[in-house]
């Protein structure tokens, strides 16, 4: 019981590359923003218009780089972008589906009818995401209700234990 008290206040896990990724897609856009008024101020051709054109383009590349910000927690998985929060209750998922080969993303749906759209990359690179899907995925299982990607879980499963191998591996300078 307290136990299971303390499980359920427990703080979210997060992506722990989210930051600074978000720091080079800032990092870009600021970039983008100085070299263009640069540019411009160069050719004598820099106005307060092109300047709010210059703006307005730098928050569409930032909007654009900006990655999701991916967390979890005991029972649900949240994904939030700028524009749109998406959330799941992984110990209640009906179908996973992944998308695509060479970019591909995953679908998870719960039995709630809510639906996620995630980059498998971001459960590769963190473990602790990974392991709260994965334990909400076997309650899942275990209460009847993931009846749909089960092989796409075990594929993903098997690239995440390949690459933790792999690093524990280059960590002892054995690979």
């Amino acid at each position: 019981m307290q136990g299971s008290r303390r499980r359920r206040h427990a703080t979210p896990t997060g992506d722990r590359h989210w930051r600074g990724s978000a720091r080079f897609a800032a990092g870009c856009a600021v970039t983008f923003f100085g070299m263009t008024l640069l540019v411009d101020w160069d050719a004598h051709t820099l106005t307060p218009t092109r300047t709010l054109l210059w703006l307005a383009m730098t928050a569409v590349l930032l909007t654009i780089l900006l990655p999701q910000r991916v967390t979890a927690g005991p029972g649900w998985l949240a994904v939030r972008g700028l524009v749109r929060h998406q959330v799941v209750r992984t110990d209640a998922l009906v179908a996973v589906r992944q998308h695509g080969d060479v970019s591909a993303y995953l679908t998870l749906r719960d039995t709630d009818g809510r639906r996620l759209d995630l980059d498998p990359r971001i459960l590769l690179t963190n473990p602790l995401l990974w392991h709260e899907l994965d334990t909400g995925v076997r309650r899942s299982r275990a209460g009847g209700t993931l009846l749909e990607g089960t092989d796409v879980l075990e594929r993903l499963r098997h690239q995440i234990d390949d690459a933790t191998a792999r690093a524990v591996l280059r960590a002892s300078g054995i690979y």
